[in-house]
């Protein structure tokens, strides 16, 4: 774990001074796109590689978030913190009543549920047009005034800044995820029956885990917004949730450096790919089987194998 921190944090350096200031504007905004998406797939790696809970439903509180900024910032003209605090504050609220219904399921019941509240957001989002303004979305999100010499409207200081919620969010959850709550995470992750026998709660446990990949997963969606510039149902359809899922299966469930990983490389795939051909799910797709087949534990734990 310390070593893949270090790795981890020498990736950052290098992309930060070494590599982002001579990219040109479009792999740049990749790069950035890549560092935003990375923090939802760390949100979901909470669910997935430390509690063992597969969601089909995570782009919710992402688009969640996304829509509290995009209607505060356009309609309202509010500016980043209080976007940032109604954002996370949204989707934890979202996070915590969905997951009264999802914890009590289990196996491909939760999947199921997680699909179905999923669904739920992205149908509110195309129906209540009077606030989301429907298929068309909401436009013209401008980028936020944080009291920095440099304007965010320039690629390289916004990738900065994103890359810095990114180093924060690595942070805050590499602290939960070594804790002894982290520790019980995995622990039921791989025998909830032997965790029930030792006294703990499993539940709340489960339950705790489902709440705080929401808040983070929120704290990738204001990002995402003040990025894109546009929210639209599409932030919360089931693509960009089974695109997570990829993201973290890829890179490597239960590291924080996985879904890192897997998601500059979805990132970067997706973009190259879609240039020559539309059915690029397909080739994502194909990618996930190469996984599930190959490397079950993703790019980190093959290498990790043949370490041993």
């Amino acid at each position: 774990m310390a070593r893949q921190s270090i790795v981890a944090g020498a990736v950052v350096i290098g992309l930060a001074l070494g590599v982002a200031p001579w990219l040109p504007s479009y792999p740049l905004t990749l790069l950035t796109q890549a560092v935003i998406v990375a923090i939802l797939a760390m949100s979901l790696d909470v669910l997935l590689g430390y509690t063992g809970l597969a969601s089909l439903g995570h782009a919710a509180y992402f688009g969640i978030a996304a829509y509290a900024v995009g209607i505060l910032s356009t309609q309202y003209q509010r500016g980043f913190l209080t976007c940032l605090l109604v954002g996370v504050v949204l989707a934890t609220l979202a996070a915590a009543v969905f997951g009264l219904l999802a914890i009590r399921a289990v196996g491909t019941y939760f999947l199921m549920i997680t699909l179905a509240l999923g669904m739920v957001v992205w149908g509110l989002a195309f129906r209540w047009v009077s606030m989301t303004k429907g298929d068309n979305g909401i436009a013209g999100v401008p980028r936020p005034e944080v009291g920095l010499p440099w304007s965010l409207w320039n690629p390289l200081p916004f990738f900065y800044f994103s890359l810095a919620a990114l180093v924060l969010a690595s942070a805050l959850l590499a602290l939960v995820v070594r804790s002894p709550f982290g520790l019980t995470l995995k622990g039921i992750s791989e025998s909830e029956t032997r965790m029930r026998a030792l006294g703990y709660n499993v539940w709340l446990h489960k339950y705790l885990a489902f709440v705080l990949s929401g808040i983070f997963a929120g704290f990738a969606g204001v990002f995402w917004a003040y990025y894109n510039g546009f929210v639209s149902p599409v932030d919360v359809q089931l693509v960009t949730s089974v695109e997570t899922l990829l993201m973290v299966a890829l890179g490597g469930p239960g590291t924080l450096a996985g879904p890192v990983l897997g998601a500059g490389v979805i990132v970067f795939l997706k973009n190259f790919v879609s240039v020559y051909t539309k059915r690029w799910l397909l080739i994502l797709g194909a990618v996930y089987i190469g996984v599930i087949l190959f490397a079950p534990r993703g790019i980190l734990g093959a290498f990790r194998s043949q370490q041993r």
